[in-house]
């Protein structure tokens, strides 16, 4: 769950936020405060994995609260005018919202929250689990040589073994971290530290020669 505060000083738009917050089952409202001291006291009293901070306040703004914390959420900035975007994205927000905020807008913050938030997990651990006969196996991201896409199924292929697991190469190339993992054809995924050679239309990792399809191979040029 993502416990969220939001931060204004206006009913109004506390409420709407609040509303949109609701209608993500993954997202919870942990609290509403109406100024930087109210929320300054909940961050330390609660774990906050995102903030919906407006700018204009009585008091301290939003942008020098959001300065003054030694460890804050994420941040996705609320406010009526758009003179302070750039200040706001400076601060590593993830978005800024300008009022009266949509659903649909809020939707796509969220979403790249979301993103964010996969990327830093897949970057903070060395493994992840596939469902093979029936059964979690954790596999080091080390240990995948390649990938093979088989109709609805992947195959797996490490060192030792090679394993099956019905997922599609689309969600295992969201799944793998993208600075290892590197798509080189529309059925082959191959992790870049295994990679021996590279030719005009191939790759080999081990005595496997993989294909490079036409469409993927600018993916090589950083190598």
């Amino acid at each position: 769950m993502i416990r969220c505060i939001i931060v204004d000083d206006e009913p109004l738009a506390q409420e709407v936020i609040e509303n949109y917050i609701c209608r993500f089952a993954d997202l919870e409202c942990a609290g509403i405060c109406k100024n930087a001291l109210d929320a300054f006291t909940l961050l330390h009293q609660e774990q906050i994995d995102l903030m919906f901070l407006d700018i204009k306040m009585p008091g301290i703004n939003g942008l020098d609260f959001f300065r003054s914390l030694k460890n804050p959420p994420a941040v996705i900035f609320t406010t009526a005018f758009a003179s302070h975007a750039v200040e706001g994205f400076e601060l590593d927000a993830v978005d800024y919202l300008l009022k009266p905020i949509t659903f649909e807008r809020f939707q796509k913050s969220i979403n790249k929250f979301l993103k964010i938030q996969t990327i830093e997990q897949q970057q903070s651990r060395n493994y992840c689990y596939f469902k093979i006969s029936g059964r979690l196996v954790k596999m080091l991201y080390a240990d995948i040589l390649y990938a093979h896409s088989v109709k609805d199924y992947i195959q797996l292929c490490t060192p030792n073994k090679n394993y099956l697991t019905h997922m599609t190469m689309k969600y295992l190339c969201d799944l793998l971290p993208a600075d290892t993992f590197i798509r080189v054809h529309r059925s082959y995924l191959v992790n870049k530290n295994h990679i021996n050679t590279v030719e005009t239309s191939a790759i080999k990792i081990g005595g496997d020669a993989i294909p490079v399809g036409n469409n993927y191979k600018s993916n090589l040029d950083d190598l």
